[in-house]
């Protein structure tokens, strides 16, 4: 006779047991029942399938013992489970296993190399390297019909929170399976610490505690809110308030587009702003591997027929010249038939810019309002980190997700200080910095300008 055994659980809990998907993420505010729920689940799954083969894994063997091993050595009954601490893996008496593993280096990952498991879950996820992660869950396979899985419980933060948010978090509403390019299926289950009723019960300071964080922590932690996380350079980023749904563009609003253009990745927003002064990003163009034709192609296919763009801005170095043909990217953009106006590449004002147009007034709102279809830019403006060097700038990596926010930037500066940079084209006076670009010009660069600004005068 088989013998019963009582727990109970909370209902996102039940939800991430009850999950069929591939990759499972169960994720958000600290003091969700996250790691209870990974105990639960692999013991539940130990004993519904004999012999099978799971394991639990922690970025270092230090928080392994102190939260997984611990919490298993207190749930499991001992008369079924026996743990041996030299080999750090748990044996059930009908033959399943449960390793605890830890990958506090890139190579550790190596040790699992001829492993097999049915389910291999990650607690707190962002802790691990997006390589870790891909190359753990090759090691799911096996012969036996068990479920194969891979479920991971985290919280935002972390050395690995922008590819989890990225993988999980961004392609499909909470609570939706999806499929991904790979073929797997993929769910995130949100948890937020009034989702776990016993916590709540047994602890009702806590949430108190939580209150008292620094604002990014508390907004992590608390709220699990992904756009937000330590070492987060725009904070202040809020989805509710800087994004709107799309509208038609007044006809009376000025427009700009601005640039960031590489090989790499084009990245084009189109701006217009109102009577009040109040920015709105409405459109963007994001596509890699674009030579220049076809960039400025491209950007002028998405410009609709008179839409009247004030001013297309454009990085300081798109006016270096080549090596090999001596001649810049601006002449061969202006070639395709585009046109830039020069902005600033100060990056520490430039990102005070975009600060000041993401600032909240007093009556709760903001200068700054982007178009929900433009996802890129919503994906990529919160995901920027603080440079550990220099904390007044931006880390450039990952380097895929900074081409968005840095037109943005070339926007803001000139938005904030226009007098300060070239004067647009539909502008004939020609100032000393403009005259002084003349004269330091190539014949090529002479005629650009000449055909952006008029004849000098």
């Amino acid at each position: 006779m088989r013998k019963q055994y009582d727990f109970q659980v909370t209902k996102k809990q039940q939800l991430f047991m009850n999950a069929t998907a591939t990759e499972v993420l169960f994720g958000g505010a600290a003091g969700g029942g996250k790691s209870h729920g990974q105990i639960i689940d692999a013991f539940i799954y130990a004993l519904k399938y004999p012999k099978s083969k799971q394991l639990i894994l922690r970025r270092t063997f230090s928080e392994l013992e102190k939260s997984l091993i611990r919490t298993s050595l207190e749930f499991f009954p001992r008369e079924i489970y026996k743990y041996n601490s030299t080999g750090h893996s748990g044996k059930f008496k009908n033959g399943s296993i449960l390793d605890f593993g830890y990958c506090a280096t890139e190579n550790d990952v190596f040790q699992y190399q001829s492993a097999e498991y049915d389910v291999i879950r990650f607690d707190e996820l962002t802790h691990f390297t997006e390589f870790q992660y891909t190359y753990l869950i090759s090691r799911v396979r096996g012969a036996n019909n068990n479920p194969k899985q891979i479920k991971s419980s985290t919280n935002p933060g972390g050395v690995g929170h922008m590819w989890v948010k990225s993988r999980f978090v961004d392609p499909a509403p909470p609570n939706t399976v999806f499929t991904a390019d790979d073929g797997s299926r993929r769910v995130f289950i949100p948890s937020k610490i009034d989702d776990n009723i016993f916590l709540c019960e047994r602890d009702p300071d806590y949430k108190k505690r939580l209150l008292v964080l620094p604002e990014s922590q508390r907004k992590a932690l608390l709220y699990g809110d992904w756009n937000v996380f330590e070492g987060q350079y725009f904070s202040e980023f809020d989805y509710e308030k800087h994004t709107c749904n799309p509208f038609p563009i007044p006809k009376e609003w000025r427009k700009y587009r601005t640039i960031d253009y590489g090989l790499d990745r084009l990245a084009c927003l189109w701006i217009a702003i109102d009577g009040d002064r109040n920015v709105y990003v409405y459109r963007e163009l994001c596509e890699s591997n674009l030579m220049i034709s076809d960039a400025a192609k491209k950007i002028l296919e998405n410009t609709e027929l008179n839409e009247n763009i004030y001013a297309t801005l454009a990085p300081p170095d798109l006016w270096n010249r080549s090596q090999e043909s001596g001649r810049s990217k601006a002449i061969i953009f202006s070639e395709n038939g585009l046109y830039f106006t020069k902005t600033s590449n100060d990056r520490e004002s430039g990102w005070l810019s975009v600060k000041e147009l993401l600032k909240t007034d007093e009556n709760g709102r903001t200068r700054l309002k982007i178009f929900k279809n433009c996802t890129e830019i919503i994906k990529c403006l919160p995901m920027l980190q603080i440079d550990r060097l220099r904390p007044t700038d931006t880390a450039n990596e990952p380097h895929e997700i900074t081409h968005a926010p840095d037109a943005l930037r070339g926007f803001a500066i000139f938005y904030s200080r226009p007098n300060d940079i070239q004067t647009p084209s539909n502008k004939t006076t020609w100032t000393a910095d403009l005259w002084e670009d003349y004269n330091n010009a190539s014949q090529d660069e002479k005629e650009y300008i000449i055909k952006k600004y008029g004849e000098p005068k």
